[in-house]
């Protein structure tokens, strides 16, 4: 006569689960769920926004610095005005990545024009050991001396998005991955964009990588029924 199945509280009624060394199928991610601005997007932004303004530079320099070095936000207004130097013939970019590293990029020459109205206008680049991208002062469209927070970054960019018209999304990453995008478009690798971006993992980049998203009407028209 077997024995009666006793109910264990704490297990429940089997003492072991013979399904927990069965793996399921592994759920792999391929594509980012970032929103990523066509070229056409992005200059539209950058021609939006007002350079007459100290406010308006700022921005632009802004913007510009996380889609022309693939930058996190974080990194980008961790920046001191020293971050951004003359080496020989060109302007480099000093960003402040995760754990306390320094990931240092070429400037691309629409990043340079757009930092250097910048700073020029703000009167800043003597305060090297200071914030490069600031605070604004109240509503007078002046710059304090404290640092511009990733939040503040956010809302700006939100605002002028939907000023636009640009998907609900848009956010400062948006940037990182148009970048990616733009550059794979016109022939950049992966691994290259790897580097630029200081990605651990080629499959990080390839997260950006919306250029199979370019399904044309002439495709979807070859489904005849």
């Amino acid at each position: 006569m077997k024995a009666p199945v006793r109910f264990d509280p704490v297990g429940q009624v089997m003492r072991m689960n013979r399904a927990a060394s069965v793996r399921g199928p592994r759920h792999v991610v391929k594509k980012g769920k970032t929103v990523v601005l066509t070229v056409e997007q992005a200059k539209e932004l950058f021609a939006s926004i007002d350079p007459s303004t100290l406010i308006g530079l700022r921005d632009r320099a802004l913007i510009g610095v996380m889609i022309y070095s693939f930058a996190r936000v974080s990194a980008v207004v961790n920046m001191n005005v020293e971050d951004y130097w003359q080496n020989g013939k060109r302007w480099w970019l000093r960003l402040h990545e995760k754990g306390g590293k320094h990931h240092e990029v070429p400037a691309h020459h629409k990043a340079e024009e757009y930092l250097d109205a910048y700073v020029t206008t703000a009167g800043i680049g003597g305060d090297r050991k200071t914030p490069l991208f600031r605070s604004a002062a109240g509503r007078a469209g002046l710059l304090g001396a404290s640092r511009l927070s990733r939040k503040d970054a956010l809302r700006m960019v939100k605002r002028r998005a939907a000023k636009l018209g640009l998907p609900a999304r848009t956010c400062c990453h948006t940037f990182r991955a148009t970048g990616i995008t733009a550059y794979l478009q016109n022939g950049g690798t992966i691994e290259k964009a790897q580097t630029i971006a200081a990605h651990e993992s080629p499959r990080t980049t390839k997260l950006y990588d919306r250029t199979s998203d370019d399904i044309t009407l002439d495709e979807i028209e070859r489904i005849v029924i």
